[in-house]
């Protein structure tokens, strides 16, 4: 396949999209912490997912496995056996997925988005997958405003420095241009942590994958090591660990 073949494929759908991101998290209590990368992200119709010529498919590929119960055939079959579990149909209408894709066989997604929508192309309710670094996912179903904010009891742990208590207020707008997510959890009226995702749009066409992964690559590694990397720097300060609950697997997810 020629370069030009290759862009007409990634490109024909008119979704596929690369976001150049800076990602922030800030911490208030019991102590102040922040940190900040860089990554790039994929914005795709889970219908029309993303096909790279051959050479290429090491820089990206998205598998059922790393999404919902990891069983189904595709990462849509796995959300559609998730929303059907709670009642939810979307009548075969579109789904916008903001995710990391597979790097050289390895992913980590903290946090995929799922914008659904019915036939009529009106938006239903938004996904919000949550990983954690000890292999578990958690996906909250949101209701959004018209401003792309919901609130939800937080219910799935995430960070061995903060229990598995409080509410997150997320900010979660479908991407245009830009790219712009907010999820803050709060605790006792407080605003414990604040995470942050600003991005621009890019083609997802080759040069613009080839670029990026010549300036980030193996992303979606560098990212997983980063949040272990500050997980030990906090501990070294001396932050209190909360110790893992046992957990029950949510219907439609990974057990």
């Amino acid at each position: 396949m020629t370069r030009t073949d290759a862009t007409a494929t990634l490109t024909a759908a008119g979704t596929p999209a690369l976001y150049k991101c800076v990602i922030t998290h800030v911490r208030r209590t019991p102590l102040r912490h922040a940190l900040r990368h860089r990554t790039y992200l994929w914005c795709v119709d889970l219908d029309r997912l993303p096909v790279l010529p051959r050479p290429l498919r090491p820089l990206a590929r998205f598998d059922a496995r790393d999404h919902f119960d990891g069983a189904t055939g595709s990462i849509r079959a796995g959300l559609d056996a998730f929303l059907a579990a709670r009642g939810i149909d979307l009548e075969g209408g579109h789904v916008v997925m903001l995710a990391h894709a597979r790097v050289f066989g390895f992913v980590f997604n903290p946090l995929s988005v799922f914008w659904c929508h019915d036939s009529s192309g009106a938006l239903v309710c938004v996904v919000a997958e949550v990983h954690n670094t000890y292999g578990q996912r958690h996906c909250y179903l949101l209701r959004t405003d018209e401003a792309g904010e919901a609130e939800v009891d937080k219910s799935f742990y995430v960070s061995p420095f903060f229990a598995v208590e409080g509410r997150y207020r997320m900010r979660l707008p479908l991407p245009g241009e830009r790219l712009g997510l907010t999820v803050r959890l709060e605790h006792d009226g407080d605003r414990a942590f604040t995470a942050v995702v600003r991005g621009i749009r890019r083609p997802a066409n080759v040069p613009a994958l080839l670029s990026a992964s010549v300036r980030r690559p193996w992303s979606t590694a560098a990212v997983w090591a980063g949040i272990r990397r500050h997980g030990i720097h906090l501990l070294l300060r001396g932050l209190p660990v909360h110790p893992r609950p046992r957990s029950t697997p949510q219907k439609g997810m990974l057990p």
